[in-house]
């Protein structure tokens, strides 16, 4: 008899990988000139971010007929 999948099974086969778009080297380089220190998740959290920005800015230019994404839809 097969095992009954849990809610996080669901979850995890549901998590996509997505490309890093930020240069860590640089992401650092900003937070270590104002004296901080960055954790090892900052990266892929910036990159996340940048990602979810351009799929709204994708979405607004679809939304108003246009092929080209430009910097107001940001």
């Amino acid at each position: 008899m097969a095992k009954k999948s849990n809610g996080k099974a669901k979850a995890a086969a549901k998590k996509v990988t997505r490309e890093v778009l930020v240069v860590g080297t640089k992401v650092k380089d900003v937070v270590k000139a104002a004296g901080l220190q960055s954790s090892g998740e900052l990266i892929d959290a910036v990159s996340g971010k940048v990602h979810d920005i351009l799929v709204a800015a994708i979405a607004r230019a679809n939304e108003n007929g246009r092929k080209t994404v430009r910097a107001h839809d940001l």
